[in-house]
């Protein structure tokens, strides 16, 4: 086992499969305590016993909907009790919504993609940040889009809810820029995932990376020799760029 996370906590969201469950898994294998959140008890029970399988320590789960906001406060108290501090943030649960005209999405729709691609990543950061702060090298990293750049037709709460995500990242990282945490934004690009597959049911998956890869590169902008902040990661560039 790697222990290049020896001793640092980190919460990851949307962690019981796809990319989420591949990073909470080799973040866990590495050294790190996991703080596991997902809806579906199930996929978190499986992460936890593939973590100790790989030699890490046994996770801390999490299952809760990234709507209950309450909750979300709860989290930073009970990680404040327990650790004092939290070195890693990886807000990677997304929700796609539909694809449609603008003029055709349901106000329900429109929320419930907001709630949990943006409002729920605001929710996090107030109730983590202090516990960022207390790390040597407090790490924050949510996942975005280019729909948010291209504004793709069809695509709006794509499209919406990431430049909003984009816009939270980055004065976040400006906020925080003359202290120890480092918060950017990773953009996958297209990724084998359930997700990828409902919104482009006519690709040929075999074709795209699997969420494994991709974890392993979201890996690269978490440690503590990165020094960049409120950047983007593009993965299928391999580097860093602004936004």
């Amino acid at each position: 086992m790697s222990d290049e996370f020896k001793n640092r906590v980190a919460v990851v969201t949307g962690a019981s499969r796809g990319i989420g469950y591949q990073l909470a898994k080799e973040l866990g294998s590495r050294g790190a305590h996991v703080i596991a959140i997902a809806k579906t008890v199930g996929g978190l029970e499986e992460l936890d016993d593939e973590i100790r399988a790989a030699g890490g320590e046994a996770a801390t789960l999490v299952p809760l909907d990234l709507t209950d906001f309450d909750a979300l406060d709860r989290l930073g108290a009970a990680i404040f009790e327990r650790w004092k501090k939290l070195d890693i943030l990886v807000g990677n649960a997304g929700h796609l919504g539909v694809l449609s005209p603008l003029g055709h999405i349901g106000p329900k729709d429109f929320e419930k993609v907001m709630a949990v691609n943006v409002t729920a990543n605001w929710r996090l950061i107030r109730s983590l940040d202090p516990l960022l702060r207390q790390s040597d090298a407090g790490r924050a990293v949510f996942l975005t889009s280019h729909h948010s750049r291209e504004a793709t037709p069809f695509w709006g709460l794509q499209s919406v809810s990431k430049a909003a995500l984009e816009a939270l990242t980055r004065t976040y990282a400006h906020e925080t820029e003359k202290t120890s945490l480092r918060v950017n934004l990773f953009d996958p690009g297209p990724v084998r995932t359930a997700l990828r597959s409902k919104a482009m049911p006519g690709e040929d998956p075999a074709k795209l990376p699997q969420p494994k890869e991709v974890a392993l590169d979201i890996l690269k902008v978490l440690g503590p020799d990165v020094t960049e902040t409120g950047m983007l990661y593009d993965r299928v560039k391999g580097a860093f760029e602004a936004f």
